[in-house]
């Protein structure tokens, strides 16, 4: 029978989210392709440094166990098998256990997302990012945090709501209607659970992966940090309920800066809508911003 990946978190990862290859995209951008392949194979024997998703990453294959495989991670790059040669060295010298790869040589990576049934698409090309988000598929942007975080051994996952694990429907409301028809539209709509949003399955595929443990032994802990606040706290709990998706930290901040309080819960990786919450969550944590819904149009 063929090889699957059923019953496994698929994490699609750009080459340039996994491994720092600023100078090489630099030559690319600035002298074209014929370029980059010469500068490639010139400095192919040169370690590749992590990038802004390779601790993560990291992390995430550090939850398979002998004869227990719960993620893999598959390598989507720009670039063709030959230039590509330096991130397999790369991923060589530092152990990590990815051996299934896609180099399209030039043409966008997001069209394989859906083939490999990825859960979650990280990237550093916004456009590749957005055609995944069209697709219907969870991706995100990804950005360094300014202050490297202390290494824990539990993975450590924080989300925005809306937009990102639910729809953006009633983010909607508060940005055509304000925040006094958001409230009483929640309110009204308390016992309706939401739609999903484009992280809803991810997340419920980091849920299985936690289901396998003991609650209190989990590697897995996860976060909502949302500017909601009471009485719009109900419908998300309630929807939560209905999805049988488990949350173990819940931050309603009502409209406060989000910064602190991912600090405190030492995320490893932090998803979110909107930009500016982006921009002040990197100062301390590794961030994917997440270019859907009616914040991004």
């Amino acid at each position: 029978m063929p090889a699957t990946l059923a019953g496994q978190l698929v994490v699609a990862i750009s080459s340039r989210a996994l491994f720092d290859l600023t100078d090489s995209h630099r030559v690319y951008t600035e002298q074209g392709v014929d370029a980059y392949h010469h500068y490639q194979v010139q400095h192919e024997d040169e370690l590749l440094a992590p990038g802004p998703a390779f601790a993560l990453v990291n992390k995430l294959l550090r939850l398979n166990r002998p004869g227990r495989q719960y993620v893999e991670v598959i390598l989507l790059s720009r670039n063709s098998a030959d230039t590509g040669l330096r991130v397999f060295n790369a991923i060589k010298h530092y152990g990590l256990d990815i051996t299934r790869a896609a180099f399209t040589k030039g043409e966008a990576t997001s069209r394989y997302v859906p083939a490999f049934g990825a859960h979650l698409f990280l990237s550093a090309d916004t456009d590749d990012v957005k055609r995944a988000l069209n697709d219907g598929y969870a991706a995100a942007t990804i950005f360094p945090p300014e202050v490297k975080k202390a290494e824990t051994d539990d993975l450590r996952l924080a989300f925005d709501g809306d937009a990102v694990i639910f729809s953006d429907e009633a983010e909607r409301v508060y940005k055509e209607q304000g925040l006094a028809a958001f409230a009483k539209s929640e309110v009204d709509a308390a016992l309706q659970p939401l739609s999903g949003g484009p992280f809803k399955e991810f997340l419920a595929a980091l849920h299985r992966i936690q289901a396998d443990f003991p609650e209190h032994q989990s590697p897995i802990r996860t976060a909502l940090v949302t500017a909601r606040s009471a009485p719009a706290h109900e419908r998300v709990i309630r929807t939560l309920r209905a999805w049988n998706i488990r949350i173990d930290e819940a931050f309603f901040l009502g409209g406060l800066d989000k910064t602190d309080v991912l600090r405190s819960f030492g995320a490893d990786i932090f998803f979110d809508d909107q930009r500016t919450h982006i921009d002040s969550a990197v100062q301390h944590v590794t961030s994917g911003h997440v270019p859907h819904g009616v914040a991004n149009e």
